[in-house]
C-alpha cells in the first residue's frame, strides 16, 4: 500500500507509524486512519516485529485530534463512519499481539491524546503539552477519554482534564501515571530504541499473553465505546458543534452561552 498521510517503517523487530501531517500538527482524517490502521495490521501480523511505535513528524506534535476541516462538515451518517473507523483503530492497537508505544514530541491533544492513552506505554518530550479539547470545540472524548483516562489518572483528575481542557506538561502527565517517561528533548528516539530493544530481550508469547491478561479488565469496556459514539455521533451536524469547530478554525473564543437553556 503505498502511504500518504504517514510514514511506515520496519528494522530490526520494530515497526514505526508516524503521522506525516505536520503542517496541520498532524492531525488526522479518514485517510490518515485508514492508512495507520493498514500498517498497525500488517505489523500486527508479521511476526518478525516485536514493537511497534506510533509518532508524529516534525517535531511540533504527535498529533492534535481530529482535522476540523474534515470533521466540522459531517452529519451523524458521516460521523458514525468516521468515528468508527477511529475505533477500529483503537481496537487493533489495544489487540495487537505486542506493546504499541506512544512516542510523544510536542502537542498531544484532543484525538491524539486518545491514541496515546489506547497504547500500551507512552514516552513523551520535556517540552511536549498533553491534555483534551473537545468541549472546547462541541465535541467529546468517548473513544477512550472518558474509559482509558481515568484508569490511568483517577476519576477526579479525568473529569478535570476533560471539563477544563488544560494542558499538561509531560512531568506532570508523568507524575498522574499518564504516561510512562519523560526523555530530554532531542532524545527521543533514543530513550524509545532503549524501551523498545529491552522488550525485544523478552519472549515473544509472554509478552503477547501479558498484554491479553493486562487488558482484561478495560476490555469489558465495549459498551461504553458503543454508546459513546452513537452519542458523540448525534451531535455531528448540530449548531453548537459547528460553533466550536468554526471558532477554532476562525481563531476565536467560541459562545456557546447560547446553547444554556
Amino acid at each position: 500500500m503505498a502511504y500518504e498521510d504517514i510514514i511506515y517503517e520496519k528494522n530490526g523487530g520494530k515497526a514505526k507509524i508516524t503521522i506525516n501531517r505536520p503542517e496541520v500538527f498532524n492531525s488526522f482524517r479518514t485517510q490518515t486512519i485508514e492508512e495507520m490502521t493498514a500498517a498497525m495490521q500488517d505489523a500486527a501480523d508479521d511476526g518478525t516485529i516485536g514493537v511497534i511505535v506510533v509518532a508524529g513528524e516534525g517535531g511540533k506534535a504527535f498529533c492534535a485530534g481530529g482535522d476540523i476541516t474534515e470533521m466540522r462538515d459531517l452529519t451523524p451518517a458521516d460521523g458514525r463512519r468516521f468515528v468508527m473507523k477511529l475505533f477500529n483503530l483503537f481496537s487493533l492497537i489495544r489487540s495487537a499481539p505486542k506493546p504499541v508505544i506512544a512516542a510523544i514530541d510536542g502537542y498531544c491533544l484532543g484525538g491524539g491524546n486518545e491514541i496515546n492513552v489506547v497504547c500500551d506505554l507512552s514516552i513523551a518530550t520535556e517540552s511536549s503539552k498533553i491534555g483534551q479539547v473537545g468541549p472546547t470545540v462541541g465535541s467529546t472524548p468517548v473513544l477512550a477519554g472518558t474509559q482509558m483516562l481515568p484508569r490511568l489518572v483517577g476519576d477526579k483528575k479525568a473529569k478535570e482534564i476533560i471539563f477544563l481542557c488544560k494542558r499538561y506538561t509531560a512531568r506532570e502527565a508523568k507524575d498522574m501515571g499518564w504516561i510512562n517517561e519523560v526523555a530530554p528533548d532531542g532524545e527521543l528516539d533514543r530513550v524509545v530504541d532503549e524501551w523498545c530493544d529491552r522488550i525485544l530481550e523478552m519472549s515473544p508469547q509472554s509478552i503477547r499473553i501479558s498484554k491479553i491478561s493486562l487488558n482484561f479488565e478495560s476490555d469489558h469496556l465495549h459498551a461504553s465505546y458503543m454508546h459513546g459514539i452513537e452519542m458523540l455521533c448525534n451531535t455531528y451536524g448540530s449548531d453548537e458543534l459547528k460553533e466550536g469547530m468554526n471558532a477554532f478554525l476562525e481563531k476565536r473564543k467560541p459562545d456557546f452561552s447560547r446553547f444554556r437553556k
